[in-house]
């Protein structure tokens, strides 16, 4: 999967509504909506200026979900993965 599938991946997974599962796993309606926006928006930028851009990028959803409290699952994965995405190096 490359760094765009993973974030396209992300923001469809989180623009779905929430199923009982992801709020068990400390997801809020919130969260999940400005989770989605942050990603949105590292997408965004990347598209424009190219993936060189994504070394400037450091995203810390690993951190902003721990202090949430959010638990491993479906999303968290998804976001996980995403994040590791950005953060890799990019030969784009």
């Amino acid at each position: 999967m490359d760094l765009a599938e993973a974030l396209d991946k992300a923001v469809a997974a989180l623009k779905a509504p929430l199923e009982p599962t992801d709020r068990e796993q400390g997801w809020t309606d919130d969260l999940r909506r400005e989770i989605q926006e942050e990603i949105s928006v590292n997408r965004s930028a990347l598209r424009r200026h190219g993936h060189g851009l994504a070394k400037h990028l450091r995203p810390r959803l690993d951190e902003w979900m721990a202090h949430e409290g959010v638990q491993p699952g479906r999303l968290h994965g998804v976001v996980m993965n995403a994040q590791t995405h950005i953060t890799a190096p990019h030969t784009h």
